[in-house]
């Protein structure tokens, strides 16, 4: 399981009992992320990549399925581009072959440097949920705002660069893995059409559309996820 940008591995709490049933589940925090320490940035999608493909090499996995959200669905797209046979099921959920501009993602990187993720909480929260979102004990915003303190400004930063140069349009034609594409309908940061574009790409794939959910639909639509 491949998290968001600015998430931690506790993402995916809601589903790891229903997929422990069936799976060997592992989850990793992107470099600079939750448990995974910083490096200086900028990074790339294939550093990010390598470095998923370097947690299976430690757990002695040749062969996974893989579902990642956002970047991390972008993470698990080049791998399963560029080490097909590491894939064998892909799920990407609310992912898109590319992200925003280059220039958004340049100014939000130099904020988080100057002063840390955390400082994004009522935009993220804002764009990863949609405005009818059941919180009224604030659970999901604490929730979010708990993870984004313990991203390293340069881990965020970093991650935020490798977004800015991302375009993965040529590649997405060398999946050949199962492919499953989820969206969420209501999601500003990747529409529905990027979900269609992927779906379009990725040969035999298949795509489904969430009702109400934006861009954290597996937290916001947990059991449907």
């Amino acid at each position: 399981l491949a998290n968001s940008l600015g998430t931690t591995m506790a993402m995916w709490d809601d589903q790891i009992d229903a997929f422990a049933q069936r799976f060997r589940v592992i989850r990793f925090d992107h470099r600079g992320h939750g448990e995974s320490t910083a490096t200086p940035g900028p990074y790339t999608l294939e550093l990010l990549g390598r470095d998923a493909l370097g947690v299976l090499d430690a757990l002695d996995v040749e062969r996974a399925s893989w579902c990642g959200l956002s970047i991390g669905g972008a993470v698990a797209m080049w791998v399963a581009a560029n080490a097909p046979t590491r894939v064998d099921r892909l799920v990407i959920c609310c992912s898109a072959r590319r992200f925003g501009t280059p220039e958004s993602w340049a100014e939000r990187a130099t904020l988080v440097r100057a002063e840390g993720a955390v400082t994004l909480l009522d935009v993220l929260m804002h764009r990863w949920f949609t405005p009818g979102l059941d919180d009224p004990e604030s659970i999901i915003r604490t929730r979010v705002r708990s993870m984004l303190e313990t991203v390293d400004p340069e881990g965020y930063a970093g991650c935020c660069e490798a977004l800015a140069g991302l375009d993965l349009a040529e590649q997405l034609g060398a999946i050949d893995s199962a492919t499953l594409v989820l969206a969420g309908a209501l999601d500003p940061v990747v529409p529905p059409e990027a979900a269609y574009a992927l779906a379009e790409r990725i040969k035999g794939s298949s795509l489904i559309v969430l009702s109400g959910a934006a861009h954290l639909a597996n937290i916001e639509k947990a059991a449907r996820v």
